[in-house]
């Protein structure tokens, strides 16, 4: 996981301003809602959820001006539902004349589990600044506070440090002011005989909706920015839904116009206070910005998207031919990894080279579309193939075989597939002995690869199997409380964090959408 923390002080980024004007042109519109708590709960064991923590209702919401709390006294308000905005609460004195200042703290979490860990004992590598809380000094009360910051929560514990012995806190009128750019006024959800797989669409769409801000964000609750690999598939789930168009052409944008000065697209960038492009560059993720820029001609063609942003596809493709040997081998090298699944318990060479035949399928296609010689690029085509098939396929073993190990694993299968470099006989072959042999899935920790996994599995023509993937992996998600889909999960290891402690969990996060997509795509 080192990758994520590339520090490349050397790299030189251009800012192309008349790419960054058309980005600027699709901002979107936030859309606001008032929501106000369902109750007032306490945090309680339960085995069926997520680490053995659940909530029950105490109190109904309209008792909250009746509750009078001193020192180290709390409550703990449900909202019902996932919620991204900023949080307002009035906040009154009872009792003698206020002789010092409240003391509070206000925790915010996407899950009951989160509020049983301490921020003071979190020793991950990921910055605690991420930690939804905030310590707060009222000198005078009344008053009507209102938090600038913008979080994303389903409950709030609110807990006194300190009053005085002479008075009490007492709230009011707490809300959150919701925040998307996702709009419903359009929005068709089909309809899903499967009760259990209409729950997984349901959650998905809200993950999706959580997710749609300023732009594209992989996570409300954290880093609330502009990846890459999550675009891709949020675009997906959004062609299936809510159809934004113009979110997808800001983002497409926002990367194209700030390349490496060596053309390189990197994996993610930030729009605030600014546009700032990231240092961080991954093999695969700077391909998928072919891929988005060809699953949106599909969708709808847009001559000047596509005359704006070929260039730079172009770029993306030429740089990752480099690293191709004449006999059609990829080499990749630590100066520009491949990501595949946050993992790295398991060689990706062969993904990486899936991946690569995958998007080059693609950009012929653009290339195609703008008149391109293609010649090229189709030799190079047959030759990724060729290789693969000769050399990276097992016929003794049956599957596709990753790095000087030969190892054999799941991405390796599922990404040829993907990219279909055998024909579909031989597809659902590879699919049905990596379920016989390969399952049930282990080392992959995300949502971002099991969508993989399970779109290898539709494709191959293998139905049954994906969807009991689906019900397996998104459904135990809601069946341990989830109200939206989380960044990482392991199903054999549901407390599983990649930081070092679930406290710093997004438990919102948009590669984790795609079931929307999936269901759509397959069996609607």
């Amino acid at each position: 996981m080192a990758f994520t923390f590339q520090i490349n002080d050397e790299v030189k980024f251009k800012h192309d301003e008349r790419l960054l004007n058309k980005a600027k042109l699709y901002k979107p519109t936030i859309h606001q809602e008032t929501i106000t708590p369902k109750s007032i709960v306490e945090l309680v064991e339960n085995s069926r959820q997520l680490e053995g923590w659940g909530v029950k209702d105490t109190q109904d919401i309209t008792d909250l001006p009746d509750i009078k709390l001193k020192r180290d006294q709390k409550i703990v308000l449900d909202f019902g539902d996932h919620e991204v905005g900023k949080f307002s609460i009035d906040i009154n004195s009872a009792g003698s004349p206020m002789d010092a200042p409240l003391f509070i703290k206000l925790k915010f979490a996407e899950m009951p589990a989160e509020l049983k860990h301490k921020s003071e004992d979190y020793d991950g590598w990921l910055s605690k600044s991420w930690i939804q809380e905030e310590y707060i000094h009222l000198d005078v009360l009344p008053t009507h506070l209102e938090l600038s910051r913008r979080y994303s929560f389903r409950y709030i514990d609110i807990t006194v440090i300190d009053t005085s012995p002479k008075w009490q806190a007492v709230f009011s009128n707490p809300q959150v002011q919701s925040e998307t750019s996702a709009s419903t006024k359009d929005l068709s959800i089909p309809a899903i005989n499967d009760h259990e797989l209409d729950n997984i669409y349901q959650v998905g769409l809200k993950t999706l909706q959580d997710c749609m801000q300023d732009v594209f964000e992989d996570g409300p609750k954290r880093d609330r920015r502009l990846w890459i690999g999550d675009l891709r598939l949020q675009a997906l789930a959004n062609y299936a839904t809510f159809k934004d168009i113009g979110l997808i052409k800001r983002c497409l944008y926002l990367f194209g116009a700030m390349t490496a000065e060596d053309g390189r697209i990197p994996a993610n960038v930030f729009t605030q206070p600014n546009n700032i492009p990231d240092d961080t560059f991954l093999f695969d993720y700077s391909l998928f910005f072919i891929s988005i820029l060809d699953d949106f001609q599909r969708f709808q063609a847009d001559e000047e998207l596509l005359r704006d942003l070929y260039p730079i596809a172009k770029k993306q493709m030429d740089v990752a031919l480099d690293k191709v040997q004449d006999n059609g081998e990829l080499i990749l090298d630590d100066s520009y990894p491949v990501f595949i699944d946050w993992s790295n318990d398991f060689d990706k060479n062969t993904a990486g080279q899936a991946v690569l035949i995958y998007t080059l399928r693609q950009f012929i296609h653009l290339a195609d579309m703008m008149k391109d010689n293609v010649g090229g690029y189709s030799q190079k085509l047959n030759k990724l193939i060729s290789y693969s098939q000769s050399e990276l396929f097992d016929e003794k073993k049956g599957f596709f075989v990753s790095g000087p190990q030969r190892e054999v694993n799941i991405p390796s299968q599922v990404w040829m597939v993907l990219a279909h470099v055998m024909d579909d006989r031989l597809n659902k072959q590879i699919m049905q002995r990596t379920v016989d042999e390969l399952f049930p899935v282990t080392g992959i920790a995300t949502p971002y690869m099991y969508h993989h996994v399970t779109q290898a599995l539709f494709e191959a023509g293998m139905k049954d199997e994906a969807i009991k993937l689906m019900k397996g992996y998104w459904g135990q998600m809601i069946s341990l409380g989830a109200d939206t889909y989380w960044e990482a999960f392991e199903p054999a290891k549901p407390d599983y964090s990649p930081y070092g402690s679930p406290i710093l969990n997004s438990y919102c996060h948009a590669w984790s959408c795609t079931p929307v997509y999936l269901i759509q795509k397959y069996l609607i």
